[in-house]
C-alpha cells in the first residue's frame, strides 16, 4: 500500500476575519493557496465553496480557523512551508493569531488517495496533545515511516 501525509494545523483568530487587522492575512490566503495548489506534491487541501477553509468549523469554536491538506511526503510539505509567500506570512503570524499552549498541528499518514475529514484532523490533535508525537499523529519535529499510524 502507498502512504500520503496529511498535515492539519489550527489557529486561534487574534481578531474577526473581517477585520482591519487581518486584512493582510485574508488578502494573501488566494495566492498562497494558488501557489500550494501548484506546488510540486501537493495533493490536496480543505476547501469550502469560497475556495479556502476559513468558514469550515473545527472544535465548535468560531475563533479557530483550519487548514488541511495532503501532500506526496514531509519534504514536499517543508519545500511549501518555508518558501515564498507562505514562510513570509509564517514570520507575521503572531500579529494575527493568539499563543496557544496546546499542540495546533499535527501531521499523519494516510493512504493513497484518502482524504481526511474535520472529524479526523480534531481526532488526531487531540491524540497528539493527549499522547504526544506517535505513528498516529505526530509534529514535524519527529518523524514515523507510513504505514505503522
Amino acid at each position: 500500500m502507498s502512504y500520503e501525509l496529511a498535515q492539519v494545523n489550527i489557529a486561534r483568530l487574534s481578531f474577526p476575519l473581517d477585520s482591519p487587522e487581518l486584512k493582510d492575512f485574508v488578502d494573501a490566503l488566494d495566492p498562497v493557496n494558488a501557489t500550494a495548489d501548484a506546488a510540486d506534491g501537493f495533493l490536496w487541501r480543505l476547501e469550502s465553496e469560497g475556495g479556502d477553509a476559513t468558514d469550515i468549523a473545527v472544535f465548535e469554536d468560531e475563533w479557530l480557523i483550519i487548514n488541511m491538506s495532503v501532500w506526496r511526503d514531509r519534504d514536499a510539505l517543508t519545500s511549501f512551508m518555508y518558501q515564498g509567500r507562505h514562510r513570509e506570512l509564517l514570520k507575521r503570524r503572531h500579529e494575527w493569531f493568539e499563543r496557544v499552549p496546546e499542540a495546533m498541528a499535527a501531521l499523519w499518514w494516510v493512504a493513497a488517495g484518502h482524504r481526511p475529514t474535520v472529524e479526523e484532523a480534531e481526532e488526531r490533535l487531540l491524540h497528539l496533545r493527549e499522547h504526544g508525537p506517535t505513528p498516529h499523529s505526530f509534529t514535524l519535529g519527529t518523524d514515523f515511516p507510513p504505514g505503522h499510524g
